[in-house]
């Protein structure tokens, strides 16, 4: 049976956000503490960079990165971070817990220690929130049950299966119920930053850095409809995945104060075509420090490899339209729409015609 459409009332929209602005505003006076979880073992990479840079942009929390270990974390599927903070050491300093912990996507949707210590902090009063596939972490720590969510298209069946009573909530990029929020696909990380940052420090400050983002909007509104795995799109996935195509090994120097937004949305993008691995690169340091601190992990310069697009003067999101035209001209129409597909990308339309692309 075909999905309902998403509702377009202006009026509606306004209400989901300002409901979910609500639910989600600090609980205790003072400056709130937010951890952005990682699996040491593989984290998605634009789930865990894009929340961490925003919330620290906003300067509204203290923004802690943690693990199971601190140290290095691979992300997926390009890049590695060193994190500072591991779970015993952030628990000695926040005994009574963080506010906030934010839950990207892992290669192990069930790792214990992750899981446990997740399930703590909502037991101490935090509120949770899944990105993307992140919602598999969540139910995992036994907090999806009898809850309404939203979820990555391609993992609601799982959700559902695994969580009898839970509730998939169509044609909302993110959404709370009862202290423990969810998203859809990878890049409904943008609106619900935005709206965290609406929550504890107020409209003026989303507005401020949403225009920094290059996004118009951080409302929930989302069509569901569109992102579905068709036989068509199985079809191409599995031809454009073959192992006959080249991959391709590619560069992009990264330096001290870079934008962390705009290095993982392109990254990303252009690592899901499943035709390019991305290496961060610096001449100087094997240890680069983003604009939010996080320390990204280094190589030295291979003349060997292609340069990642990057144009510096581009607000994000601008970067991630221009990357995505820039994917359809080298490989084609249908990478292009495999990438919009798995990063759930709304900000585009599925396929676009070439004329579309051609100024990017």
């Amino acid at each position: 049976m075909d999905m309902p459409p998403a509702p377009t009332d202006p009026a509606l929209r306004e209400q989901q956000t300002q409901a979910f602005v609500r639910a989600m505003k600090p609980r205790h006076a003072g400056r709130p503490v937010v951890a952005i979880v990682s699996l040491n073992e593989g984290t998605e990479t634009t789930d865990f960079l894009l929340t961490h840079a925003v919330l620290q942009r906003a300067d509204v929390a203290d923004v802690k990165a943690v693990a199971s270990r601190r140290g290095r974390v691979d992300l997926f599927p390009a890049l590695q971070v060193e994190v500072p903070h591991d779970f015993e050491g952030f628990d000695r300093v926040h005994p009574s817990g963080a506010d906030y912990v934010i839950v990207p996507a892992m290669s192990n949707d069930a790792d214990p220690a992750v899981t446990a210590w997740v399930r703590r902090q909502a037991e101490n009063g935090a509120r949770i929130v899944g990105v993307c596939n992140g919602t598999l972490v969540v139910g995992s720590a036994g907090l999806l049950d009898g809850r309404r969510f939203a979820g990555h298209w391609s993992s609601r069946g799982k959700v559902l299966e695994r969580h009898p009573g839970s509730i998939h909530v169509p044609h909302q990029r993110y959404l709370v119920d009862r202290d423990v929020a969810t998203t859809t696909g990878i890049t409904a990380s943008i609106p619900v930053a935005l709206a965290l940052v609406e929550a504890m420090g107020g409209r003026e400050k989303a507005a401020a850095v949403a225009a920094e983002l290059g996004a118009i909007s951080w409302s929930p509104e989302h069509d569901s409809a569109p992102f579905a795995l068709t036989v068509r799109r199985g079809v191409r996935y599995l031809l454009n995945k073959a192992p006959f195509w080249p991959h391709e090994q590619w560069g992009v120097e990264v330096r001290d104060g870079m934008d962390d937004i705009a290095l993982a949305l392109t990254a990303d993008a252009w690592s899901r075509t499943g035709r390019v691995s991305v290496h961060a690169e610096s001449a100087s340091s094997d240890a680069v420090a983003l604009r939010s601190g996080i320390v990204l992990v280094a190589e030295r310069p291979s003349h060997e490899r292609q340069r990642l697009p990057i144009t510096a003067t581009m607000k994000p999101l601008q970067q991630m339209d221009a990357t995505l035209c820039r994917i359809q001209k080298r490989f084609g129409v249908s990478y292009r729409e495999w990438v919009v597909l798995e990063m759930e990308y709304s900000g585009a339309p599925m396929s676009v015609d070439s004329g579309a692309c051609r100024s990017s």
